[in-house]
């Protein structure tokens, strides 16, 4: 992913809220020692030492600001983004919440009136021929119509933008029917109209099918479904969170995945990594965002 953002020509910029904590620091030195991304770090007036020597050392690709409390760090950081100068805000050590509360304020926030914020993870395991995009494993709880659109409108850009001409997409259910007592899977069948009335752009898209289907060609050849996406999807739509995000723990962690995610629906790409992600995937996540610009 690196190679690609380098390949933009562009130097992303990111705006850090409360880049203090020691992944963070480390996450941001490392962007700005590959020549990625110039920083704008806002700060808790409380906790400047980091930042500011983080400015020292880098003092052409970094700009510091501060605010007295994390809350205002945040409302200063989605200032920074609302007036054009920058392009990615990403979470330090401030609660989620807490940013999040920025980033939905109404007129001066971040999301689109009528606007959906929804999470994207991307996957790169030994498990599998390629990278694998899902939704959602962070955000919106039971999804209706309208949130499943905006999980496959998101998904299918992010795989544009990573060159993937037609990304495939799977909808995951237990079984492969369509059934009144499940209602996500009569939404499935609107989502799969709105593809081919092409709502989403170049895209295929089949189920309910279970996430093996949707991975292992072997698996559709012996419940016979014929399908381009059986066992070769780009995208899985879960139905609901805890489907999401088991599947995005497990992977991590019995998968031996490497990870990224990130929220899209704002307008900007909001890096907001879990407290028990690495640094490699809060790495990840930072390059992930930096791809899904519209730049």
């Amino acid at each position: 992913m690196v190679v690609a953002l380098r390949g933009r020509g562009l130097r992303q910029r990111i705006v850090a809220v409360c880049p203090h904590d020691e992944c963070t620091e480390q996450v941001v030195r490392r962007a700005l020692s590959e020549g990625i991304a110039h920083f704008v770090l806002v700060a808790e007036a409380a906790h400047t030492d980091v930042p500011k020597k983080i400015q020292a050392d880098f003092p052409d690709a970094v700009e510091f600001m501060e605010a007295p409390t994390p809350d205002e760090a945040a409302a200063l950081a989605v200032k920074v983004i609302k007036e054009g100068k920058g392009d990615v805000l990403m979470k330090g050590l401030i609660n989620t919440d807490n940013l999040l509360r920025a980033v939905l304020k109404k007129e001066i926030g971040l999301l689109p009136p009528g606007g959906v914020l929804t999470h994207v993870s991307v996957a790169e395991t030994p498990l599998y021929h390629k990278l694998l995009c899902f939704s959602d494993a962070a955000v919106i709880p039971r999804p209706e119509l309208h949130h499943f659109r905006a999980m496959v409108k998101g998904n299918v850009a992010l795989c544009h933008n990573l060159g993937i001409e037609e990304p495939r997409v799977a909808l995951i259910h237990c079984t492969e029917k369509v059934n009144e007592k499940f209602p996500h899977t009569l939404d499935y069948v609107q989502l799969k109209k709105d593809v081919e009335d092409g709502m989403f752009g170049k895209a295929v898209i089949d189920g309910p099918m279970d996430a093996k289907t949707a991975c292992d060609l072997h698996s559709g050849q012996v419940k016979g479904i014929a399908s381009p996406v059986v066992g070769n999807a780009d995208i899985l739509i879960f139905p609901n969170i805890e489907s999401g995000n088991v599947f995005y723990k497990t992977l991590s962690f019995f998968g031996k995945a490497d990870m990224a995610g990130m929220l899209m629906g704002a307008e900007a790409p909001v890096v907001v990594p879990s407290r028990s992600d690495s640094e490699t995937s809060k790495y990840n996540s930072l390059i992930l965002a930096c791809l899904s610009t519209k730049k």
